[in-house]
This record gives structure tokens, sequence and C-alpha cells, in this order.
């Protein structure tokens, strides 16, 4: 029996059912259709505007411009990886397996929109590297994800999401204070309005002819406050479920009561 497409949605309000919640990290992936891969109405203006500011958002070795031309052709372009990236919504970073381990590593990245991270320290790098600050990666998914990595066939489309509470609504989020400072400035009362839920669409997908994988990351940013009561309230579940490990790295130590305290106001008014 076919299992039915699972649509993921281009908004935070639509990712957030299906992104993980608190507890162990999981992948979370679910098939999409060749119309569901990106973003149909990107702002490209904001997009050029944020490559042109920040060249070094495109790192590339070697290896990856047969890839990125590869894909760039699939968009109907000339050129590479940073031509796909510019006419799109999504960031794209393409990772091919290395000739001697077969291990996955990141040869290109077109990245306009990060999420606190930098493409140049990332670049070939394996996938458990790329992950080290990710607390439970190594034991909980390294093997998952390879196994899935190896036997991703061309035509196939995955996707999944996840979400970070971020103290900006900036696209291009890389935190320049520790959380203790970045989020000095929020209390209930305002929550709703300086806490910013940020949710990374992303999908996987085989290059056919070059065999290279293409990872996007589609990023969408909302305050707390604008989002509907039950993802307000599944906000504030899992802040205060996921492992201490990570959210001392998510720096939920400076907001989880906030949100907590929040959403039951929510709740609470809903009644």
């Amino acid at each position: 029996m076919k299992t039915p497409t699972q649509r993921l949605g281009f908004s935070v309000d639509e990712l957030l059912p299906r992104a993980r919640g608190g507890g162990a990290l999981k992948m979370g992936l679910v098939s999409l259709a060749e119309t569901e891969w990106l973003q149909p109405d990107p702002d490209l203006d904001l997009r050029n505007a944020a490559f042109d500011a920040h060249p070094e958002s495109v790192q590339l070795t070697p290896d990856a411009h047969p890839a990125g031309a590869e894909l760039a052709a699939m968009r109907g372009l000339q050129g590479g990886l940073e031509d796909a990236a510019r006419s799109a919504w999504e960031d794209m970073c393409l990772l091919a397996p290395d000739e001697g381990e077969g291990l996955y590593r990141l040869i290109g990245a077109a990245v306009a929109f990060p999420t606190d991270w930098d493409p140049a320290r990332k670049l070939g790098k394996s996938l458990i590297s790329l992950h080290a600050p990710i607390h439970g990666y190594t034991d909980q998914l390294a093997s998952g994800v390879d196994h899935f990595m190896a036997g991703l066939k061309p035509g196939k489309i995955f996707g999944r999401c996840n979400w970070f509470v971020s103290p900006t609504p900036a696209l291009r989020w890389i935190a320049q204070n520790p959380p203790q400072q970045a989020f000095a400035h929020v209390t209930v009362a305002n929550a709703g309005r300086t806490l910013f839920v940020r949710s990374e669409r992303q999908t996987l997908r085989r290059l056919p002819e070059t065999g290279a994988i293409l990872f996007t990351i589609g990023v969408h940013v909302a305050p707390l406050g604008s989002l509907s009561p039950a993802n307000i309230a599944r906000m504030a579940k899992a802040v205060l479920t996921i492992p201490s490990a990570e959210a001392e790295r998510r720096g939920a130590t400076f907001f989880a009561s906030q949100i907590k305290t929040f959403a039951a106001q929510v709740t609470k008014t809903m009644d």
C-alpha cells in the first residue's frame, strides 16, 4: 500500500505540528511530491540582497562544481550552486561520499539565512562533525541518517522540520552574544513580542547524474505571540522536555519559564 504524501507547509504555524517536540532526537522524515519541494513564491530580492551582502555565504570545494551545475540545470539555469540558491527561498547544500571511508561530507553550501552556523567552518566535514554541537546526534541518529543517505534514490524527495527560539526576527541569525545576554530582555509580559520561533523546512534528494545529495533549508520565522494557541502550547512543552544538554545549548534556561507562563495565559484566555 502506497504511503500518502504528507505536506509540510511553508510557515512556522504549518511546520511546528510536524516538528519534533521534546524527548529524544528523531529524523521525522515525510515523503514530498515534486510540487511540494520548494516554496512556490520566494522573495528573490531578499535572497539576492543577502548573498550580495555576504559573499562568504557561498563555500565550494572542487567536487561541488559538477553537482552545482547539475542542480542549476534542474532549475532551468546556467551556472552552479549559488545560481540555484539565488533562484529559490531555500538555502542549498551539497553532500557526497568521500573516496576513503565513504562518509558523506559537505562539499558545497550556499546559505544566505544561516541558523547560527558558518558554512566556511563546516565545509568538507562529515555528517557527524557537522552535527557535533547537537547533543545525542552520534548515539541516537548517526547510524540511521547514514543508512538513509546511502539508500536515497533519485526522484525521491523527503522533508522534515525543526524549531529554534531566537531573540531576533532576522532571517540571517548568527548569535553574537551568550544566551543570558541575548534573552535578558525577555519577560512574561513581552514574550509574545520578543521571542521568535524559527523553523527550518529541510528537504533531501539525490541528484540523478552526479549522485550528490542536495540538502535544502527553507527558513521561516514568526513572533511567538502570532502563532496559533496550539502551537504556543506545543512550544512550551517542547522547551520544557528537551534533554538538559540540548536545553543548555539552545539557551532555554533563559526563556523557558517565560514561554511556559505565556502559554498558560493564552490557554486561560481561550477557556
